[in-house]
């Protein structure tokens, strides 16, 4: 089992972001972070939404209490985090079910075929 950390940005004044914002989650993985774009804040037991794969991110954003994007792309603060237990597959497009633990909130991320969802650890075991 792994012990990592994760990270879920909010990122506001990309430019190539019509709403003017989205929210970037970081994985941390080797020596960087597999991240994805969402439209929407992690729900627990919300639906399924888009997630966009981008990037590997320097790790310096796990750590970062809020800062500008590099190139004029806006302003990222994080809103939740912590660490995950669960390998990430070694192949960037794998599916992936890992587990999320934060302050306040625990449950089960999954992503696979650009989609995520988070659910709590009792809905995603009675599945």
């Amino acid at each position: 089992m792994n012990n990592s950390r994760w990270v879920l940005l909010e990122h506001r004044g990309c430019p190539s972001d019509q709403r003017g914002i989205h929210f970037d989650l970081l994985l941390e993985y080797e020596n960087g972070c597999r991240t994805w774009r969402l439209s929407n804040i992690l729900i627990l037991d919300g639906p399924f939404q888009e997630a966009i794969p981008l990037p590997s991110h320097s790790l310096e954003w796990l750590e970062t209490s809020g800062r500008a994007v590099s190139g004029g792309r806006g302003w990222a603060r994080p809103v939740m985090g912590g660490f995950f237990n669960g390998e990430l597959p070694v192949m960037q497009d794998g599916a992936i079910k890992v587990e999320l633990h934060a302050r306040d909130i625990s449950g089960i991320l999954e992503i696979n075929d650009c989609l995520c969802r988070f659910s709590s650890l009792e809905n995603f075991n009675s599945n």
